[in-house]
């Protein structure tokens, strides 16, 4: 990985995603931060990114690095792991039994990656289905539930929904930018995930690593 894009561009990108998952358009300007739920999924997150391969820790901090290199590693880990708790936060409902059911979909399917250590591409891919759903179940269907209705028709209709459901589904109204935002920082935290140093090149590191120590013996795949 080039020193711009690990010092730099990646950790500005991971920012990005943690400001526009924060920011909640609409009246007052509101920053949310991530609960300590989504917290623990960002450093259940990263555990999986380890065991898949999708990022190698010993790239970005090891002995052979520099002070300032080790610290710009330690950096851009902690923007990742703090992107992760955002976008959590970001596609899990607000509260009520859609929040439950969100937060336990998660968990058992982090649980079951964990379980099944994908490698770097199944595990991207299966990212990009459990946020996807998580988006689209949010802002867009139960946005859909708790937008003011325009009709009669659709106010009875909302009214019957309600009270079937006990009030327990409906959301609060969100703002029309916020699917867009939304979408954009999932974007980006996919392009962040996607750059970041990778475990596909271990042998070429190790390599360079034993010629700068001086031990120029061949590495084997560990």
């Amino acid at each position: 990985m080039k020193p711009i894009v690990e010092a730099c561009l990646l950790p500005l990108l991971f920012l990005t995603v943690i400001w526009l998952a924060a920011l909640r358009p609409g009246g007052p300007v509101m920053l949310v931060i991530p609960s300590v739920g989504a917290l623990v999924m960002a450093m259940v997150l990263l555990s999986l990114f380890v065991r898949s391969g999708m990022l190698a820790p010993e790239r970005l901090m090891h002995q052979s690095r520099s002070a300032l290199a080790n610290s710009n590693g330690l950096v851009l880990l902690l923007c990742a792991a703090f992107a992760s708790a955002a976008v959590i936060n970001l596609v899990i409902p607000d509260d009520g039994v859609p929040a439950l059911i969100g937060w336990a979909v998660l968990v058992s399917l982090l649980m079951q990656a964990l379980a099944i250590a994908p490698d770097r591409q199944r595990l991207l891919r299966g990212l990009l289905v459990t946020f996807g759903v998580a988006f689209t179940l949010k802002f867009v269907i139960l946005a859909a539930v708790s937008a003011p209705a325009e009709s009669r028709t659709a106010r009875i209709l909302q009214l019957l929904f309600d009270g079937l459901t006990l009030g327990s589904i409906s959301q609060r109204p969100p703002h029309p930018l916020e699917g867009y935002l939304a979408l954009v920082t999932l974007v980006l935290y996919f392009i962040g995930l996607a750059m970041l140093p990778s475990a596909r090149r271990r042998i070429e590191w190790v390599e360079q690593s034993l010629v700068v120590s001086g031990d120029r013996r061949p590495a084997t795949d560990a």
